[in-house]
């Protein structure tokens, strides 16, 4: 992997972890058209994944700062609630991780096909988020949070994006914008760095047996963490003032392109 490949995928990880077009479809399609495939692309997958949620904890360090002093008050406050629901959220995607992740895997090897499907998926859950209008909820409930851990689950196929199908569950199901944006963002965090922490305990993340050089794998770190911070702010904003419905049409326009891609190869 060549430096602008690195920074290239970097970027492309940072703006789309957050915008509701799904990093790993995207990842997949910058990957293939670069000919990159293999252990190499996951581990270039971890590294950047991991970049992405640094930039989501320096983003919202405010919102993970008050969660932690609440939590460790030791009272059934609003932020230890708070933080038991992230926890409630991440046990559907902990079961995926640990009872499917070789099939998980085998989805990174499925051509281009399977990608524009999903992002046309994606786009119709965009699309019926902001069309529909549902009962307002003052409070995201304990079901309300299983049930979009659910869908971040769902999320692990490629193409069909995370951000999108959370904040999607999310809106379908009557809570506000601006909340169910940020709890999106940090329900993602613990999974993403325990599986980046196995994959370094069990040896699986390695620069030598990746094949991908050391400044390949932090240049993509960088450009992934800054352009991550930025589509962060960015996307907050974009779900407050509810124009979802623009990530849609991309979707629709990307999943076709991989589409016609996957048919003409």
């Amino acid at each position: 992997m060549s430096f602008t490949e690195s920074l290239v995928l970097g970027v492309i990880q940072g703006l789309t972890e957050f915008l509701p077009v799904s990093s790993s479809g995207h990842l997949l399609i910058g990957s293939t058209l670069f000919g990159l495939e293999g252990e190499g692309n996951l581990s270039f997958s971890v590294a950047v994944h991991a970049a992405t949620v640094l930039s989501t904890i320096v983003v919202l360090w405010r919102e993970v700062s008050v969660l932690f002093k609440g939590f460790f008050s030791f009272k059934w406050n609003e932020e230890t609630q708070m933080v038991c629901k992230i926890l409630l959220s991440m046990i559907p995607v902990a079961i995926v991780g640990v009872f499917f992740k070789d099939y998980v895997e085998m989805l990174f090897v499925g051509g281009l096909l399977p990608v524009g499907c999903m992002l046309i998926l994606t786009a119709t859950l965009l699309a019926f988020s902001y069309y529909a209008k549902p009962r307002q909820k003052e409070k995201l409930s304990f079901k309300d949070a299983f049930i979009i851990g659910v869908a971040q689950a769902c999320a692990v196929i490629p193409g069909l994006s995370r951000s999108g199908s959370t904040i999607a569950a999310g809106l379908l199901l009557g809570n506000k914008k601006e909340q169910i944006a940020k709890f999106s963002f940090l329900m993602v965090i613990i999974p993403i760095l325990g599986e980046a922490f196995l994959d370094l305990t069990k040896g699986e993340f390695s620069v030598e047996a990746s094949g991908i050089s050391a400044t390949a794998l932090i240049t993509g770190f960088l450009a992934a963490f800054i352009t991550g911070s930025i589509a962060c702010r960015w996307m907050i904003d974009m779900v407050k003032k509810g124009k979802l419905i623009y990530f849609a049409y991309y979707c629709v326009a990307a999943g076709l392109c991989a589409i016609v891609y996957s048919l003409m190869n």
